[in-house]
């Protein structure tokens, strides 16, 4: 019998991209285990992972921070209790001697690309614990294939040591029925049509350049009426600058005189939604005229394909992994100029045909992404790092 841990401490609210990636591996694992293996969720006991019924796993407490140190003791002490012949950390604050083979995913190198962002200490801290953790994994597991390759480039990893698995939808991102729309329209208020952005407000999403995009939406050419932006996700108030740039727009707007360029006025159409929970995801996402996604760097964009996989038509960067995830599904743009994010956005807003092709197209490009074959190309590495 070969015993998989897969480290599950991250499925909390503090982790929700991580979270969402370690819980629906877990369950997509839990059904594709062969009758000569079983599987163990290293879980916060306040915080468990459903499993489906019958499958070869269970969750057992490891009440343990992964921000802390007695991690690296407490962890390879469960880990030797419990037999297992493999390790799968989902995060780079692990145990780096945890005593078995082990397997590492890893997201992105956002400290080491946009320096800018963070302090010489986060990134020197990043730098050093990411090369603890490549350092003790047996194999390694990227996201997409454009955080594999910075991985390789930053931290000089030998290729055959990671490879790219890349994310997919949970099975509840799907078209919505019109009643689910209309009780989460009615629940948040929402207008007519709206443009969503659902992520975090951390400097690499973009968001000033969302604002001043939103501010040049309207010209000769089309205006947007009662169409909102709408900013959903969980608000960091360290990072205000989006939301005070709003702010000054909708100041000016009131204190000018009534001669004021329509655009500026528009600025008063962002709805700022704050974190929104999972289970009303799918519905807003189908409600929305379209998803956009500014994004300066992505492990991988996830968001994107819940977007797709629900109908809605999507602008995102043309950066980092933003093309491998959208394909030819959705209109792609440079995420450093306004202009052209404010022309795509107005076009999919304005041109019916093309709405229509892009929710077609998206589709069928989440369809081509599922966490069944997530799973079978990991228990392929389990198998190998295993042996």
């Amino acid at each position: 019998m070969t015993h998989y841990a897969l480290d599950a401490r991250t499925a909390t609210p503090h982790f929700p991209g991580i979270g969402r990636y370690v819980t629906s591996l877990a369950q997509a694992l839990a059904a594709q285990l062969r009758p000569d293996e079983r599987l163990t969720l290293l879980v916060q006991p306040e915080h468990p992972v459903r499993l489906p019924a019958g499958a070869a796993a269970q969750a057992h407490p490891a009440a343990v921070s992964p921000f802390s140190l007695a991690q690296q003791r407490r962890v390879p002490g469960l880990l030797r209790r419990l037999a297992a012949d493999l390790y799968h950390s989902p995060y780079y604050l692990m145990p780096y001697r945890p005593g078995v083979h082990t397997v590492l995913t890893v997201y992105d190198v956002i400290p080491l690309r946009h320096p800018e962002h963070s302090s010489a200490r986060a990134r020197l801290l990043f730098r050093l614990t990411t090369a603890l953790a490549l350092r003790s994994a047996r194999q390694v597991i990227a996201i997409s294939e454009a955080a594999r390759q910075d991985f390789i480039a930053d931290f000089r990893i030998s290729p055959e040591r990671i490879r790219a698995i890349p994310l997919a939808a949970d099975p509840a991102f799907r078209p919505q029925p019109p009643e689910a729309i209309q009780d989460v329209r009615r629940r948040y208020n929402l207008p007519g049509r709206f443009v969503l952005y659902l992520g975090s407000n951390k400097p690499h999403k973009n968001l000033v350049r969302l604002v001043q995009a939103w501010n040049t939406m309207e010209d000769g050419r089309w205006k947007m009426e009662d169409c909102k932006l709408i900013i959903a996700g969980a608000w960091d108030p360290r990072y205000p600058e989006a939301k005070e740039l709003a702010e000054s727009f909708s100041a000016t707007s009131v204190d000018a005189s009534r001669d004021l360029p329509s655009s500026i006025c528009n600025l008063q159409s962002i709805l700022w939604l704050g974190r929104v929970p999972e289970a009303d995801l799918p519905a807003l996402y189908s409600a929305a005229a379209a998803f956009v996604f500014p994004s300066l760097y992505e492990g991988f964009g996830l968001p994107v394909l819940e977007a797709m996989a629900c109908g809605a038509p999507v602008v995102c960067s043309n950066v980092s992994s933003l093309p491998e995830t959208a394909g030819d599904a959705a209109l792609l743009v440079d995420p450093t100029d306004a202009a052209a994010l404010a022309d795509a956005l107005r076009r999919v807003l304005a041109e019916p045909g093309l709405a229509a092709d892009l929710r077609g197209r998206g589709l069928a490009q989440a369809a081509r992404f599922t966490w069944e074959r997530a799973a079978a190309e990991t228990l392929h590495i389990y198998r190998q790092a295993a042996s």
